[in-house]
């Protein structure tokens, strides 16, 4: 009869698991609080110009629609 590898039970795998993800947190560079803040600043200033882009079409779009339509 062939033998049949035996599973792990699940302490050994979640154990495992834990094991490796320390391992490849080990690898990550972090970025600085700088880095941190400007990207955040970027991201911040990124949305809220694309947000008034879509509100100033928005209204655009609708003045249009009412002159059309109404």
């Amino acid at each position: 009869m062939a033998e049949q590898s035996k599973k792990p039970n699940i302490f050994q795998r979640l154990a495992r698991f834990t094991k490796e993800v320390r391992s490849e947190l080990k690898k990550v560079i972090w970025p600085s609080k700088n880095q941190v803040i400007n990207n955040t600043i970027i991201v911040l200033i990124t949305c809220l110009i694309l947000g008034g882009i879509i509100w100033i079409l928005d209204f655009i779009l609708g003045q249009v629609y009412t002159l059309v339509f109404v």
